[in-house]
């Protein structure tokens, strides 16, 4: 399945559930919420962690559709735009740093 494609259903089963399809501050707090139990699931070595991991997503792609954004071509373009950064390696800490070069 491609992001488009998931990005259709998402919506498709949000419409044909009944769930509202216009409070965005309420879906931002979904997908935090969702987030944090991936984050719980993976810090406790839970087997949930892939399904929390897919409500993040399903929750971003809802998202997406009720704010008009292409998630497929936003991610496209940010791909492509995160390929031509650069970055160093703090020789202190190992950590990259990001080389802003006006982006």
């Amino acid at each position: 399945m491609n992001i488009e494609e998931a990005q259709k259903l998402v919506w498709e089963n949000k419409v044909a559930k009944g769930f509202d399809k216009s409070d965005v501050p309420t879906e931002f707090c979904y997908i935090q919420g969702e987030l944090a139990e991936a984050f719980e699931a993976w810090r406790t070595k839970s087997d949930s962690l892939s399904e929390e991991l897919a409500d993040v997503l399903i929750y971003t792609l809802g998202l997406a559709t009720m704010t008009n954004v292409d998630l497929a071509e936003a991610v496209r373009q940010k791909i492509a735009k995160n390929a031509k950064r650069r970055y160093i390696t703090d020789p202190r800490t190992g950590s990259h740093l990001r080389v802003y070069d006006g982006d």
